[in-house]
């Protein structure tokens, strides 16, 4: 976790990008491991831990009607999280986690049933469509592993994501430098 959070704290600062952190399953630990490394301030704008199922509705806007047919544990919900983590922290890019961690099921959901999600700077703060990608996962072993594999998960996708990003911007100025072609 450590060496991503590194990567991901230092890609952001090179980018002059910001992020917020929206959680529920992992309780805090994708800040923890953020603000771990050092300079997590140039980019860290915070977190919300959204444990209880209305406070993914009353502070980060998930839909009600979705948490209500759904549950918690979805990956529009993710989504949903993840996108108003970053409109309400007013940050770039916004990540999420959300799932079953156990003992017990959830919502109709397995223990390891996690869901994470990663919400960019070229979408819409609504949640709406591009820039915003989940991963479902199905994780094995108990309830710290699954928590500590969701959190490395989370920051992998939001690499991915970033480095993604920064791969399509370079290759736009290659064609842009080589008159289109």
């Amino acid at each position: 976790m450590s060496s991503t959070a590194a990567d991901v704290v230092r890609l952001l600062t090179v980018r002059g990008e910001t992020l917020a952190i929206a959680e529920s399953l992992t309780g805090g630990l994708v800040a923890a491991g953020i603000t771990a490394v050092p300079g997590a301030s140039k980019v860290f704008r915070g977190s919300v831990t959204a444990y209880a199922t209305e406070l993914k509705r009353d502070l980060l806007g998930v839909d009600a009607d979705l948490l209500a047919a759904r549950g918690a544990v979805d990956p529009q919900v993710a989504a949903e999280m993840a996108a108003g983590v970053r409109k309400a922290l007013e940050a770039d890019w916004g990540i999420a986690t959300t799932g079953v961690a156990g003992p017990d099921p959830q919502d109709g959901q397995p223990v390891g049933t996690v869901y994470v999600a990663v919400h960019g700077p070229f979408a819409p703060c609504d949640g709406s469509a591009p820039g915003g990608k989940v991963e479902a996962l199905r994780l094995n072993g108990d309830r710290a592993e699954i928590r500590m594999e969701s959190v490395r998960s989370v920051l992998a996708l939001l690499l991915r994501e970033i480095a993604g990003e920064q791969t399509g911007n370079e290759r736009a100025q290659d064609t842009e430098r080589n008159g289109g072609f």
